[in-house]
């Protein structure tokens, strides 16, 4: 990554066209889009600094979440623009709490957005989401929620990986399984349709220095994110799908 995503969170992909990738870094608010495997970054500054997390891009809209919750969303032609002033805010349409996990699918236009750490799960092995549908001018409506039931993490993977905080999550589009990445775990899981884990797989710190990002293209393809550090830098990790 350019030294500029050193702190690169969330990334996407518009209709799993892997040509661009989408992404942003935890401090700014700006979006960022690339030719993947190049340097050659664009930026299109939508808002104040602050702590985003996650990105998706779907429906002809970038839509960015920042850690309490809050949404931004704004035409994806204005990253044609350094700045953009079009920009939709949407605040207090899911609980209090803490988010780093969002995915948009294209198909529906229903957003995904799953808690980190959230109230309403303290004390419990859930991680709860919450389900909203992309209007046609950039705002949401809500339209449901889910649960991912994680006491089978530390199980799967013979280590004991305390709570589950997600930090962001994907749909293959292949086969509709979820994929959820946990950079303080250390885990990627994946789930069914429905949210019930099938698989967990440890994340080596010697590949993975600070997985924050998710997104698969078109052809199944999986691709990871990692922060920085004084010793690495950011980077995106792509790993190829091969059939069953």
């Amino acid at each position: 990554m350019p030294d500029i995503l050193q702190e690169i969170s969330g990334i996407a992909f518009n209709k799993g066209d892997n040509k661009i990738v989408y992404a942003e870094m935890d401090e700014d608010g700006s979006l960022f889009s690339l030719p993947l495997g190049t340097k050659d970054e664009k930026v299109t500054k939508f808002g104040k600094k602050g702590d985003y997390e996650d990105v998706s891009i779907i429906k002809g809209w970038a839509i960015l979440l920042k850690s309490n919750g809050t949404l931004y969303s704004f035409p994806l032609s204005e990253t044609a623009k350094p700045e953009t002033t079009n920009v939709i805010e949407t605040k207090n349409l899911i609980p209090k709490g803490e988010y780093e996990g969002m995915f948009g699918d294209e198909t529906t236009g229903q957003v995904y957005v799953l808690c980190k750490q959230c109230g309403v799960d303290k004390g419990t092995k859930k991680n709860s989401g919450y389900i909203l549908t992309l209007q046609s001018d950039g705002s949401f409506k809500s339209t449901g929620t889910f649960s991912t039931d994680v006491s089978q993490v530390d199980k799967l993977t013979g280590k004991k990986k305390g709570t589950f905080h997600p930090s962001a999550l994907a749909m293959n589009p292949l086969t509709k399984e979820w994929y959820i990445v946990s950079s303080i775990n250390k885990a990627l899981v994946v789930t069914d349709a429905n949210w019930k884990i099938k698989n967990v797989y440890h994340l080596s710190s010697n590949i993975f220095n600070q997985p924050e990002g998710i997104a698969f293209d078109a052809a199944g393809n999986l691709y990871i994110s990692n922060e920085g550090s004084e010793t690495q830098v950011g980077n995106i990790l792509r790993f190829d799908y091969k059939k069953p």
